[in-house]
């Protein structure tokens, strides 16, 4: 039971406080303070090299994580020095109410990530985290904290979780303003899709092209050059764009 809870514990010197005694310039009363102790080297490599090796394992993790999709070096970089970073500002400060002094500052600060991936910035938090407890001493806390975080997130990439269909679309198609849209699209809709909706439709060009923005589950296997050419042959050649939900804003239906 001692070896658990010494590793959960604070690994930060905390028998060596001394008190004293200071007056309260509001009451006129005496109240007793502890003076925070000078941190050993030993205990600074520990929550330095332990917020360090997190970082470094936290950077594996996205790094795997998005191996298919790409990353960029610069952010993994970012990832392996900020815990460290945040570990030795805590050490410096070395009190909980600075800590959290902090934290808000970092709600200041806004770290850009790849645009359309939000997940990018919960990584940024991940590493914070693992650095904060670190800093403040409980690095038993950081490595249980990466470990549980690190292999759900392990979990979640392998089983694609929340990952939307492959073949669930977004397809946009460019019309002139003279086209009357309504069902010229549908007979080749219905033979290359299982389902489609039309979900938004907007001018473009200032008012010459109108915009049609549809939702679709296209079949298996179908010639998409085939599907795009039908379809181009009813729009008058002009652009078309058939991507997937991830790679585009969303629509939502109201």
């Amino acid at each position: 039971m001692s070896a658990v809870f010494n590793f959960f514990g604070n690994v930060l010197n905390s028998a060596g406080k001394s008190t004293g005694t200071t007056t309260d310039i509001f009451s006129g009363s005496s109240v007793t303070t502890s003076a925070i102790p000078d941190i050993t080297f030993s205990e600074f490599g520990i929550c330095v090299g332990t917020a360090l090796l997190i970082g470094f394992l936290i950077s594996l993790v996205y790094i795997f994580c998005h191996r298919k999709e790409g990353y960029s070096q610069s952010y993994v970089f970012t990832m392996i020095m900020l815990p460290t970073i945040v570990s030795l500002i805590l050490l410096l400060i070395n009190t909980t109410a600075g800590a959290l002094s902090l934290a808000g500052a970092f709600t200041l600060v806004r770290f850009r990530s790849v645009p359309g991936d939000p997940k990018d910035i919960a990584y940024i938090f991940f590493a914070m985290a693992s650095g904060t407890a670190c800093g403040m001493g409980y690095v038993g806390f950081a490595i249980v904290f990466f470990i549980i975080l690190g292999l759900v997130m392990f979990v979640l990439s392998e089983i694609k979780f929340g990952g939307c269909k492959t073949h669930h679309m977004t397809l946009k198609i460019t019309i002139p303003e003279n086209l009357d849209y309504q069902g010229v699209f549908d007979p080749v809709l219905n033979k290359y899709t299982k389902y489609n909706k039309l979900r938004r439709v907007k001018t473009t060009n200032f008012g010459t092209l109108f915009e049609l923005i549809y939702s679709v589950d296209v079949n298996e296997d179908i010639d998409q050059k085939k599907f795009i050419d039908e379809l181009r042959a009813l729009n008058g050649n002009m652009t078309i764009n058939l991507v997937f939900f991830k790679y585009d804003d969303k629509v939502y239906e109201s």
